[in-house]
């Protein structure tokens, strides 16, 4: 749902390579169970000797004040230098690493892209480790307003004229209007979830399984997507996109949409000579896609009856509840679910049988208990399902940047030191490198399934800030946080059970992708016990 940043990743580009294959021998272990409970100056690029002043933290040790290391160069050139290493030189997580090791610190001053005649201030501070990243989220020192996508606002023409709530701060009247609506969207409907998630999967997979059988492999991208849409639509809307005019049409119109909003941030692997000037310099026309939205549009005015009504009674047109309806589950949820669930059978693919056999057995033997029903008090009960979904969170979060500006003058700290920043400053945080920080977590660079298991698992889901905040924490018509953030988890533990379900443990390929990377199944074995 609504959340503060883009689930797209910035890069549509993939390093070129052979597809690997990740192969599972059929193999049983036996489960184990662990219980867990529910759940504008450029400053000098050389960082200073000495601290000039500490700062006590409480209950943790003074911190050295430190000027903030790095610089945005000259004007124009110095945009144009770091978007280039950015997008073409060094890409997003070497671009960050590089300037980490440079200024011994992360936390620095770096110019952001897009630049151009797109964004008219590129320059923000990086917050880049899991101590520093969560003030982004702080409303009492930093502001959200119109910084869904970073530096830069796409153009409200691509939203039917309006500021759609992501770009809200929760300090506008609207904010918490907006909010509550997609509260009362997912309370109305919960009782569609279970079984429609049900239809739509099992038919998914059961077109994997033809797939399979007459060609060998089959493409998870494609039919996911679709069958994401579809579920989201009869499951909040109670319509079958198949009866209506928009047909199977939505995937496709979406991510032209989408690309209109975020071509700034994104690379297609061509040139700079060329991307640059195409992608990040001039916004695109929205009139390219305008009568492609319209049909979306259109889509959510007929068939959102009750939400629009519940709309009303909160002081919200019918029309900008439509674009708003549209945004939340199109942009934010259906974005979200595309990235999230090709990352879990990525995941969990490589992972191989030992972990796929015992997720085969959590889930089956809890299902059983519960007379063969899947039921809520059934789901918190499958520990290591819920543990993989988190550190898939935590491993690839689906909202890669996070961007706020500060208020009033406040200090930042980091693990080391600690930053005075300026009232209307930007501050940016790239969140890979937050929630992979090896301060706080062990083995960071890993994707180990187990990680939030038990207590010392519970302790550490602070520190899972995917939603626009702690998964400790709740959404509020007074926060950032994403108003679906449960939901997403839901449906995620909801994916991995209709798998084990059905499979014992399944292969994959992994190869390059548009969007990041593409995943083809090349077995699924029907389950045996």
């Amino acid at each position: 749902m609504a959340s503060a940043s883009t689930p797209f990743p910035i890069s549509l580009h993939a390093p070129i390579h052979q597809p690997t294959t990740v192969r599972s021998t059929p193999l049983k272990f036996s489960s184990t169970r662990v219980l867990a409970r529910p759940i504008k100056a450029s400053t000098s690029e050389t960082p200073p000797d000495l601290a000039v002043a500490t700062r006590t933290g409480s209950g943790s040790k003074d911190l050295p004040i430190r000027t903030i290391p790095g610089s945005y160069g000259l004007p124009i050139i110095g945009p144009l230098k770091d978007r280039n290493d950015y997008f073409h030189n060094q890409k997003p997580e070497e671009f960050f690493k590089s300037r980490i090791r440079k200024y011994n610190s992360t936390v620095f001053r770096v110019n952001m892209p897009p630049g151009g005649f797109i964004a008219e201030n590129p320059q923000v501070v990086a917050l880049l480790d899991g101590k520093s990243f969560p003030v982004l989220f702080d409303v009492d020192k930093v502001e959200k307003k119109d910084l869904f996508t970073g530096t830069y606002m796409p153009s409200t023409e691509l939203t039917g004229g309006y500021r759609i709530l992501s770009y809200l701060d929760p300090s506008e009247p609207n904010h918490a209007k907006l909010k509550s609506l997609l509260f009362y969207l997912l309370k109305s409907s919960r009782n569609r979830i279970f079984p429609e998630f049900k239809a739509t999967y099992s038919e998914l997979f059961d077109s994997f399984e033809k797939e399979l059988a007459a060609n060998g492999k089959a493409d998870f991208a494609g039919p996911a997507d679709a069958a994401a849409f579809n579920f989201l639509a009869r499951a909040m809307y109670g319509k079958n996109p198949a009866d209506t005019k928009l047909g199977s049409d939505a995937p496709t119109l979406i991510t032209k949409w989408v690309f209109f909003n975020l071509h700034p941030l994104l690379t297609l692997g061509l040139p700079s000579i060329i991307e640059d000037p195409l992608l990040h310099t001039f916004p695109l026309p929205p009139s390219l896609v305008k009568s492609d939205y319209q049909r979306l549009y259109e889509f959510f005015l007929e068939y959102s009856g009750e939400i629009l009504v519940e709309a009303e009674k909160l002081g919200i047109s019918r029309e900008e509840a439509a674009h708003n309806l549209l945004f939340a589950t199109c942009f934010n949820t259906w974005g979200g679910m595309k990235i999230l669930f090709s990352n879990l059978v990525k995941r969990v693919g490589r992972a191989g049988t030992k972990l796929q056999i015992r997720l085969a057995e959590e889930i089956r033997s809890v299902v059983k208990s519960h007379g063969g029903e899947l039921t809520m008090g059934g789901i918190e009960q499958m520990e290591l399902t819920k543990s993989v979904v988190f550190e898939c969170l935590r491993f690839e979060p689906p909202v890669p940047a996070q961007y706020a500006r500060a208020k009033k003058d406040f200090v930042i700290e980091s693990h080391d030191a600690a930053f005075r920043v300026k009232a209307g400053e930007m501050l940016y945080g790239y969140q890979p490198l937050a929630t992979r920080d090896p301060k706080i977590f062990d083995r960071a660079e890993e994707f180990v399934p187990e990680r939030f298991l038990g207590e010392e698992g519970e302790r550490l889901l602070k520190h899972v800030v995917w939603s626009n905040g702690p998964e400790t924490e709740n959404p509020t018509v007074g926060n950032k946080q994403c108003a679906g953030k449960d939901f997403v988890v839901l449906v995620a533990r909801l994916f991995l059970i209709e798998i084990f379900r059905r499979y014992d443990s399944f292969d994959i390929e992994v190869g390059s992708s548009p969007l990041g990377s593409s995943v083809k199944f090349s077995s699924l074995r029907k389950a045996s016990f």
